[in-house]
């Protein structure tokens, strides 16, 4: 007699558990969207992104909060002041530069530029206006000020691995990628 054993067939990457929960050094996959206060779409994952849980700052602290403990197939929705998503305007971050200050002199309204803060820390610029030879630049985040709502639905959770943890962040399929 012909013993027939049917094969196991998964439905997820090997890696993937289906009930594990988030927490510390796990990796978490999740599809996204922000919203502005108004309810328009800022930006939105069709594919899932992922990152490292606990305490990295690869997502915003009060989501990575809000997130911990749940598995997968768990929605969040968190509304989210300036000071916990993009920070403050800052007016101090506005600047106004001469046109010939600029590596290029073809320079468009919403160019950025690598530029450096009073402490030394590198900010990116964006080219705001431009008039009688005079660059205005703003160092702030476009979305700085601005309260908005964070949603995201958990797709996959898995342990992080090593390198990953000693590196801080999610690598890429088939090992490190910086």
């Amino acid at each position: 007699m012909i013993q027939v054993k049917c094969p196991i067939i998964l439905d997820r990457p090997l890696g993937i558990e289906i009930n594990m929960q988030v927490a510390m050094n796990t990796v978490v996959s999740m599809t996204y969207e922000l919203r502005d206060s108004d309810g328009n779409i800022l930006e939105k994952s069709d594919q899932p992104v992922s990152y490292l849980h606990g305490g990295y700052d690869n997502i915003f602290p009060r989501v990575e909060e809000e997130i911990h403990g749940k598995s997968v197939g768990d929605t969040i929705e968190i509304s989210l002041e300036p000071a916990d998503a993009f920070g403050e305007y800052d007016e101090e971050l506005v600047q106004i530069e001469p046109l010939a200050a600029f590596p290029t002199q073809d320079v468009k309204v919403g160019m950025q530029f690598e530029g450096e803060d009073e402490t030394g820390d590198v900010v990116l610029y964006t080219v705001t206006n431009i008039e009688d030879g005079k660059v205005i630049v703003d160092g702030n985040h476009p979305w700085a000020g601005e309260r908005v709502v964070f949603k995201a639905t958990i797709t996959a959770v898995r342990d992080a691995g090593q390198e990953e943890v000693a590196h801080g962040h999610v690598h890429g399929a088939g090992g490190h990628h910086h």
